[in-house]
């Protein structure tokens, strides 16, 4: 705990002075009377209102006490920590396009990337990390981030017919490195994970991934699932339909090549894991990352006792301790 105020917590020492003046005005105000003998009055102790009495000063001091902690605003720890770790920039380029839904990888392609990249994310404990989606267009869902718990609820969160249907690669890549431009680590990366062929948007993936190589950002290409016929399950379970999917390993290679990265083929759910496991060893750089934890103000409780004692004390002075002019 850590007050805002701290020098006010040096008023407690006028709790001192109060103690003794208590003290020396309790000595000087008893009466007195002369006797001849005590003998009458042997065995009989102090009267437990006198003890009340003194009970009733210290909740004064309780009182006085409390007051003067609330007023020096004792507060939990609002720190802000800086300090140097290992970490890369990092883009999770996912495809969500209808032929996702295919059932080659259990229980879809598309739940097998989503699960495989939430365990990702939550491994790269010390990296920034955004995530874009694309079908037919692109769509940016989280900027660089160190909040994992945010980009994994984004990724949780991201499901089919969001965007037009197709397979926009180079826009997808575009959103990609537009994210990245402004990361801070020297280690750059984007994970593009797809089932298809280039088929729609407006950006070439060859231009794209130009433009990713001019700015030293590498791609890792991850093609999902096998070439042929498929089977596709409507989201509702209702219905199956098949069509004929192509993965462009040509160009996904040449991606990775002019970026200097690699291309990955998964065509089952252990393999797809398994390249995530070697992505995971990717180059590392040094980033600067501020941890920050939020002030709670903890007066209140010094308050309440404050006020407590006080009741007490005048429950007391009009009740048993009560005097008769």
């Amino acid at each position: 705990m850590t007050f805002l105020h701290p020098g006010l917590l040096f008023l407690l020492l006028l709790l001192i002075p109060l103690v003794a003046w208590y003290i020396w005005k309790w000595k000087n105000s008893n009466p007195s009377m002369g006797l001849s003998t005590i003998t009458p009055f042997k065995g009989v102790g102090t009267s437990w209102k006198v003890w009340m009495m003194h009970f009733g000063f210290m909740l004064q001091l309780v009182a006085i006490a409390s007051v003067i902690v609330a007023l020096a605003r004792p507060q939990t720890h609002d720190s802000q920590r800086s300090s140097r770790v290992e970490g890369t920039d990092i883009v999770l380029c996912l495809d969500i396009s209808t032929s996702m839904l295919a059932t080659d990888l259990a229980p879809t392609r598309f739940q097998a990337a989503k699960d495989v990249a939430r365990k990702f994310v939550n491994q790269r404990t010390d990296d920034n990390m955004g995530l874009v989606v694309f079908s037919g267009e692109s769509l940016s869902l989280m900027p660089l981030t160190t909040d994992r718990t945010a980009l994994i609820n984004a990724i949780s969160s991201v499901d089919m017919g969001a965007l037009n249907d197709g397979t926009a690669i180079g826009d997808g890549l575009s959103s990609a490195i537009n994210r990245l431009v402004s990361g801070k680590a020297k280690s750059k990366s984007i994970i593009l994970l797809t089932d298809g062929t280039n088929n729609a948007g407006d950006v070439a993936p060859s231009t794209a991934a130009r433009i990713a190589a001019q700015k030293g950002i590498k791609i890792y290409t991850i093609g999902v699932g096998t070439n042929g016929t498929i089977t596709i399950t409507d989201p509702y379970g209702f219905s199956n339909t098949t069509m004929e999917t192509k993965i462009d390993e040509g160009a996904l290679k040449s991606i990775a090549e002019m970026t200097k990265g690699k291309y990955f083929r998964a065509t089952d759910s252990r393999m797809l894991n398994d390249i995530f496991q070697e992505i995971d060893s990717l180059e590392k750089t040094t980033l600067d990352v501020d941890r920050i934890t939020f002030t709670e103000e903890n007066f209140m409780p010094w308050i309440l006792i404050a006020l407590g004692a006080l009741s007490l004390r005048l429950l007391l002075r009009y009740t048993v301790l009560r005097r008769i002019p």
